[in-house]
């Protein structure tokens, strides 16, 4: 019973995964450096 239970396994997928981690970096990225943006935005210029 346990050995069916690993006859049908899928391969990973490491393309989503890369895509993944860099969408979950560039998402990091942008949280922590929004308060530089939301400065740089509403920043009035002389």
């Amino acid at each position: 019973m346990t050995e069916t239970k690993f006859i049908k396994r899928k391969k990973p997928n490491y393309k989503r995964a890369i895509i993944l981690l860099i969408l979950l970096i560039i998402v990091l990225m942008l949280f922590f450096s929004v308060d530089n943006l939301l400065s740089g935005l509403f920043e009035v210029r002389d």
